[in-house]
């Protein structure tokens, strides 16, 4: 790690502490507003890793990406659809990877049901389901500025959606054989948004609902439902759920999945010889999903890091029960051997220009939104990219 860049010289001065305690070298100490800038003008830096407040994402990696670096951009990527689209044009423009550093992909739950899914387990999925519902009543003074509570008073609709929207496009394939089409979205009213940011902002209004609901189809008829709600006491969700013709998955509030037995009775019966318990009406019982969820790991889980599965070490390191770990380490794994990135700079954009699509759906009474095909057409292909194959 050759920099450390930030606003404010003394945060990544701490940061300097987490280098020096894995014993190696210090580095270089950027700050100011566009203390990025210097840094990105190294010849000696690869790869820039953003994690800003969102307004300034894609000023820093537009200014990276021109320079010749790759980039991997915190969630969302991007504000506005145009953002979106100077992400894409960048990277094409120059050659260059740009990541969405949605590390909900990488929880071992969605990595182990996304294997079922490309082994045929659920059938074909017709319905997924995902949120980002977490009360961040607690948090909001610990972001520097205040940055993250006025974003979400001035901008109403669903400005963090990647964390439930990612997985739900991973087991889609999404810009692998399908794409989003097109959206509707729908608010509350705000109550305790709009008491929050008169108490820390002195404003009298919050523009942001404190629920937001959205319903996506996609170019082949599958959908998806998501929400959003930061405002209000409910346990922490991210939904994950998955409809397919021969089974179901769910994550939240209990994991469980529910197999029809005659679908997956062939490959699995030697495996799994409880099989003959299952029940259509109901969650497998857990002997039978401790079983399937060893025999199914994803590969990406399976390698070897010092000798130890990627899955156990990454719990040993830690960051959101290892899923951080398993993304930075996949971004890594990915450039060091020239393979394409589990998740690219089209999915970055799809995902990040949410926010916008549904803020327009909401301001025109839940109106359809058509979504803008990033990929330009290059979305329908039977490439299969490492993510779900891992080498």
């Amino acid at each position: 790690i050759n920099g450390l860049c930030d606003k404010y010289a003394e945060r990544a001065e701490r940061c300097q502490q987490f280098l020096l305690n894995a014993g190696m070298p210090e580095a270089t100490i950027y700050s100011g507003d566009e203390g990025y800038k210097t840094l990105c003008e190294r010849e000696d830096i690869d790869l820039v890793y953003i994690c800003t407040p969102w307004q300034l994402h894609v000023d820093v990696a537009e200014y990276a990406m021109n320079r010749g670096k790759h980039v991997a951009i915190e969630v969302p990527c991007a504000n506005t659809v145009e953002e979106c689209w100077r992400l894409v044009d960048a990277a094409e423009r120059n050659r260059v990877h740009c990541m969405i550093l949605e590390n909900c992909c990488y929880d071992h739950f969605e990595l182990t049901t996304l294997n079922m899914a490309r082994q045929g387990l659920f059938g074909e999925i017709i319905h997924a389901e995902g949120a980002y519902i977490h009360n961040l009543e607690p948090f909001w003074e610990h972001y520097a500025d205040n940055w993250r509570l006025e974003y979400n008073q001035a901008h109403n609709g669903d400005v963090y959606a990647t964390h439930g929207i990612g997985p739900c496009c991973q087991v889609l394939g999404i810009h692998r054989g399908d794409r989003l089409d097109y959206l509707v979205a729908m608010s509350t009213k705000s109550i305790n948004g709009s008491k929050l940011t008169r108490e820390l902002m002195d404003k009298d209004e919050c523009r942001q609902g404190d629920q937001i609901n959205t319903l996506i189809r996609t170019v082949n008829g599958r959908t998806i439902d998501m929400q959003h709600n930061v405002m209000t006491p409910r346990p922490y969700s991210r939904m994950y759920q998955l409809v397919g013709t021969e089974g179901y998955a769910n994550k939240y509030p209990v994991q469980g999945y529910t197999f029809k037995r005659d679908a997956i009775y062939g490959a699995v019966f030697d495996a799994v010889p409880d099989i003959e318990d299952l029940n259509h009406h109901a969650f497998a019982p857990q002997r039978v999903v401790d079983q399937m969820t060893e025999l199914f790991k994803h590969p990406i889980q399976r390698q070897l890091v010092n000798g130890i599965p990627l899955q156990e070490y990454s719990m040993q390191v830690g960051g959101h029960g290892g899923m951080d770990f398993i993304m930075d380490y996949r971004l890594v794994y990915c450039l060091r051997n020239g393979l394409p990135l589990d998740m690219d700079v089209y999915d970055a954009a799809e995902w990040s220009s949410m926010g916008e699509l549904t803020r327009i759906s909401i301001e025109n009474g839940s109106k359809p939104v058509k979504i803008p095909d990033f990929t330009r057409g290059d979305w329908n292909t039977d490439e299969v990219l490492t993510f779900y194959f891992a080498d």
